[in-house]
C-alpha cells in the first residue's frame, strides 16, 4: 500500500505557472504508474497527466496538452506536475494516485491522495 500527500497549490493569476508535488510513503513507489486528477465543484474527478514507472511514457489530457508537464523522482518518492500558462478554468482540487501495472489515462487507478487547491484568478 502507498499513502500519497500532495502539496504545492495556491492562488494564482491567470497566465501564471505552479508546481505540484505529491510524496509517496514506502519503499515501492518506483513500481507504481503515477497519476494527477483534478475536480472542480460540482464537477467529476477528470483525468489530468500520468506518467509510467520508469518516467519513459506519459499522457496529459487535451485541456493542459502543452501547459503541463509530469516529471517524477524515484529516489525521492515523488511525482511532479508543472502547470504553465494557467486559466481560470484550471480551478480545481488536484489530487495525485496510484496503480499498479500500466499507466493508463484512466480514473482506474488503485491509492489516492486527499488533493491540494489550485485558483486561478481572472
Amino acid at each position: 500500500q502507498v499513502q500519497l500527500v500532495e502539496s504545492g497549490g495556491g492562488l494564482v493569476q491567470a497566465g501564471g505557472s505552479l508546481r505540484l508535488s505529491c510524496a509517496a510513503s514506502g519503499r515501492t513507489f518506483s513500481r507504481y504508474a503515477m497519476g494527477w486528477f483534478r475536480q472542480a465543484p460540482g464537477k467529476e474527478r477528470e483525468f489530468v497527466a500520468a506518467i509510467s514507472w520508469s518516467g519513459g511514457s506519459t499522457y496529459y489530457a487535451d485541456s493542459v496538452k502543452g501547459r503541463a508537464t509530469i516529471s517524477r523522482d524515484n529516489a525521492k518518492n515523488t511525482v511532479y506536475l508543472q502547470m504553465n500558462s494557467l486559466k481560470p478554468e484550471d480551478t480545481a482540487v488536484y489530487i495525485c494516485a496510484a496503480r499498479t501495472g500500466i499507466v493508463v489515462p484512466t480514473i482506474a487507478y488503485d491509492y489516492w491522495g486527499q488533493g491540494t487547491q489550485v485558483t486561478v484568478s481572472s
